[in-house]
C-alpha cells in the first residue's frame, strides 16, 4: 500500500489556497489508487517548538549521560520527522508564500530534519528519485513585467532542498494573485485571479492522477522484485 507525506504550512485553516489545492491533490490520487494511507505534518497550525533544533542539532554530540531534556526532545523529534519521510512512497509539500520569503514554519521543519544524522548534508538521501508535488501559492503577481518580478524568494530555496539535497524528483503546482478577493488594490485582477486557481485546481487533479501512475508502478515493480 503506497504511502504519502503530505506536509502544509498555511497558518490558515479556512481559505488556505495551498491546502485546497493540496486536497484536490490528495483526493484525485487516493481515489486513482487501489490503496493509500497519507501521513499528515501540519507545521502551519502546529508549528515545531522554538527549542527543538538546537536540542537536534547539539544533543547527538553531547556525551549521553550530559545530554539535556531539550537535547533528548529535539532528536526524539528529529527522528520522529525523518522516520515519517523515509517510510513514504511519494511527497505532497503545500507552502505558501509570506513576505517574499520562506515559510518559517517550513524552515524550521527542514532544519531539523537535517540535524537528524541519516539526513545530514553531505550524506546520500535515504529518498532520492521518490516523487513529489510542491504547490505554492503567492497573494501577488510575481510573473516576468510584474512589479514584484523577482521578489519571490523561496520557491527556489525549496526546490534547492528538495531537489538537490535531497535529490526528490519534484513537480511544481503554482497559483498566484490569491489575494485579489480580500485586497481592494487588485479588484480588476479578481477575475484573472479565479481562472488562475481554476487552472491550479485543473494542474493539481492531472498530477494527482500522474502521482498515481507512479505509484502504482512503483507497487508493480516491488512486487516483482518480490518474487
Amino acid at each position: 500500500m503506497p504511502a504519502i507525506f503530505r506536509l502544509d504550512a498555511s497558518i490558515r485553516e479556512a481559505g488556505s489556497a495551498t491546502r485546497a489545492l493540496a486536497d484536490s491533490l490528495e483526493t484525485t490520487l487516493v481515489s486513482a489508487l487501489d490503496t493509500a494511507s497519507v501521513i499528515r505534518r501540519d507545521v502551519g497550525l502546529a508549528p515545531l517548538p522554538s527549542t527543538v533544533w538546537a536540542g537536534a542539532v547539539f544533543g547527538p554530540h553531547t556525551p549521553p549521560e550530559q545530554q539535556t531534556p531539550e537535547q533528548l526532545a529535539g532528536m526524539a523529534l528529529a527522528t520522529e520527522l525523518v522516520d515519517e519521510l523515509v517510510s513514504a512512497d511519494a511527497y505532497i509539500f503545500a507552502i505558501p508564500l509570506y513576505n517574499y520569503g520562506v515559510s518559517q514554519h517550513f524552515k524550521a521543519w527542514v532544519d531539523v530534519v537535517l540535524a537528524e544524522p541519516r539526513m545530514a548534508p553531505g550524506s546520500e538521501s535515504l529518498i532520492k528519485g521518490r516523487p513529489a508535488q510542491l504547490i505554492v501559492a503567492r497573494g501577488g503577481g510575481y510573473g516576468e513585467g510584474t512589479p514584484r518580478h523577482g521578489w519571490d524568494h523561496a520557491t527556489a530555496w525549496y526546490k534547492r532542498v528538495l531537489e538537490d539535497v535531497w535529490m526528490l524528483d519534484v513537480e511544481l503546482i503554482e497559483c498566484e494573485l490569491t489575494l485579489a478577493d480580500v485586497v481592494p488594490a487588485m479588484a480588476e485582477l479578481r477575475d484573472l485571479a479565479a481562472k488562475n486557481l481554476a487552472g491550479a485546481h485543473a494542474t493539481a487533479r492531472e498530477k494527482g492522477q500522474d502521482f498515481a501512475v507512479k505509484l502504482n508502478g512503483t507497487a508493480l515493480d516491488l512486487r516483482t522484485a518480490e518474487r
